[in-house]
């Protein structure tokens, strides 16, 4: 199993793409699992994770049950399901088979591969991956998603999806040289498919993830994010929503549950908070970025977010160890995984 950061550049300060900017700042750290496959009755019981996991089924059925009152949900090939913070969880041939610890059956892969059962009798397979994020910024994306994304195989935004799943299928099983980044890829491309097919299919997306869905509001919101260091006012972006300023600024807020400016604010030392924990630019140069008059302006509006002035956040940030909670990185990124799906 490898375990690795991911590949992507440094965040930029200035993306007209919202969920490249928030993907960014989320800095995921990315584990891509063996290819499971299994035949007769079978069942895997994973722990809470909370982060992000992501599968699809490769072929055959299974049930995805998590350990509380929810109804547990079937899964088919060509299926995509996407799992945010999921409490303890099974994947199971039936309800009622006795699950294995899916940590214990991860450590048995052999060349990239695991299975439960004879070869010749395998009719289920599953691959997959999850997330770590910065803990910072996780509440962003993890705060707007439904606990389970689920994409059916017949759903036409699926088409796609299962062909960066078999891409990752054959990686996984292969293991060529340039795997680790060739999975990483794969694995993101899948993560952001399956965000947009939320999107898609939902009719009311929570949050900034639903707000791009708003013509009016998701373009103010597009170049709010394509220029922070803009001195945006309410008239200039209910002008680029073609909305008047108090149905734009209630529109909005209803939306993202924040007013625009405020939101502005936010994003801003959102960007603000990861720089300085990477201390990537001076404070003088922050301040400039994001859209203040000067650096005792942006520390002003620093301290009233986040409660301390950008040089402590900063010297406080010195020697505070990267990886997220639970990913801790052995020799060139590589680890033994600790858990599945």
């Amino acid at each position: 199993m490898l375990s690795y950061a991911s590949s992507s550049s440094e965040p930029q300060l200035v993306s007209s793409d919202p969920i490249a900017g928030a993907i960014g700042l989320l800095r995921p750290r990315t584990e891509v699992y063996p290819d499971f496959t299994a035949a007769g009755s079978w069942a895997l019981r994973f722990e809470a994770f909370e982060y992000v996991k992501i599968g699809g089924i490769d072929r055959g059925e299974c049930w995805l049950a998590f350990e509380d009152d929810s109804e547990p949900v079937r899964l088919r090939k060509g299926d995509l399901f996407l799992l945010v913070n999921p409490p303890a969880y099974r994947l199971a041939s039936s309800l009622t088979a006795e699950p294995l610890p899916a940590q214990a059956v991860w450590e048995s892969a052999v060349n990239g591969q695991v299975r439960i059962g004879a070869e010749a009798d395998s009719d289920f397979g599953v691959c997959g991956g999850q997330f770590w994020f910065d803990e910072a910024n996780a509440g962003m994306l993890i705060d707007v998603l439904p606990r389970l994304v689920h994409v059916r195989a017949g759903d036409r935004r699926n088409g796609q999806l299962g062909q960066v799943a078999q891409l990752l299928s054959t990686e996984v099983k292969n293991r060529s040289v340039g795997s680790s980044l060739v999975l990483d890829h794969l694995v993101q491309i899948l993560f952001v498919h399956v965000l947009r097919a939320h999107v898609d299919q939902t009719d009311h997306p929570v949050g900034w993830l639903g707000a791009l869905c708003n013509d009016g509001v998701g373009a103010a919101l597009r170049a709010l994010h394509a220029d922070v260091s803009h001195r945006w006012t309410l008239q200039e972006l209910a002008a680029i929503a073609h909305m008047s300023r108090s149905a734009f600024a209630a529109a909005f807020k209803k939306q993202l549950g924040t007013a625009p400016l405020e939101y502005l604010i936010q994003w801003r030392m959102s960007l603000a908070r990861d720089a300085l924990r990477r201390n990537t630019r001076s404070i003088s140069e922050l301040a400039v970025a994001t859209g203040y008059e000067s650096e005792s302006a942006f520390s002003t509006a620093f301290r009233r977010v986040v409660g301390s002035s950008p040089k402590q956040y900063r010297d406080a940030a010195d020697g505070r160890p990267e990886t997220p909670r639970g990913a801790a990185v052995g020799q060139a990124g590589f680890e033994p995984a600790t858990d599945g799906l």
